[in-house]
């Protein structure tokens, strides 16, 4: 079984090749032909045109193929896969598949996506420290799961940080406190309620207290 859903056609591709994969206990072999596969497409232009092409034969397409995995030494189960993408016209969508398939492995390996947004490039220090923020109290790493962290820079934020870590996200960008700000100011003075916390929202305010005090020190000392 997937470890995780996902239900975009390319999605549903990487699941069918990952059970596949899985039943054969191939999961590591095919996971190394489809990083081959994609590194020949990133780096030979006019291969990658071929195989995206909407008007190239799909017969034409399914030799090619074919002929890369017999000289790449690819495994049964991926020449097969390639094999069916070729013979349903679905060749196109070979980089979004392996950028699915990755996806299913790592939630296999137990691995954790973190995402942090920032306005500059943050060092790898900073993002160790997000990683530690993060783990402290195990709700993102119950299960041993391990916590991934890569940095993407918008500089449209202004400061502070964006952290998405599985299907949440906590915004400390200053951006996203001047909206609230702005949209305070538009209207009328509002009325504010104190709704009552429960102990997911206030694990996450705590983790969000932790991430600030982190930026702040980072700002300002």
């Amino acid at each position: 079984k997937a470890p995780i859903q996902l239900h975009s056609l390319e999605g549903r591709y990487a699941t069918a090749l990952f059970t596949a994969a899985s039943k054969n206990a191939t999961l590591e072999k095919v996971e190394s032909d489809l990083r081959s596969f994609g590194s020949q497409l990133a780096k030979d232009d006019q291969f990658r045109s071929f195989v995206e092409s909407p008007v190239v034969d799909r017969t034409l397409k399914a030799d090619v193929i074919k002929a890369v995995a017999t000289k790449q030494s690819y495994s049964a189960t991926t020449s097969n896969f390639f094999a069916l993408l070729a013979e349903n016209g679905r060749l196109d969508l070979s980089r979004p598949v392996l950028d699915s398939f990755a996806q299913l492995m790592s939630a296999h390996r137990g691995e954790v996506p973190v995402i942090v947004t920032s306005a500059t490039s943050l060092d790898a220090k900073t993002l160790t420290r997000v990683r530690d923020a993060l783990a402290k109290g195990g709700k993102f790493t119950a299960g041993n799961k391990t916590l991934i962290v890569s940095n993407k820079v918008n500089s449209s934020i202004l400061g502070g940080l964006i952290v998405e870590v599985g299907d949440q996200t906590i915004d400390m960008s200053v951006s996203s406190k001047m909206a609230k700000i702005e949209k305070s100011l538009a209207g009328p003075f509002p009325i504010i309620f104190y709704p009552l916390l429960l102990p997911h929202d206030l694990s996450l305010c705590r983790l969000g207290l932790n991430l600030s005090v982190l930026l702040f020190k980072k700002n300002c000392l």
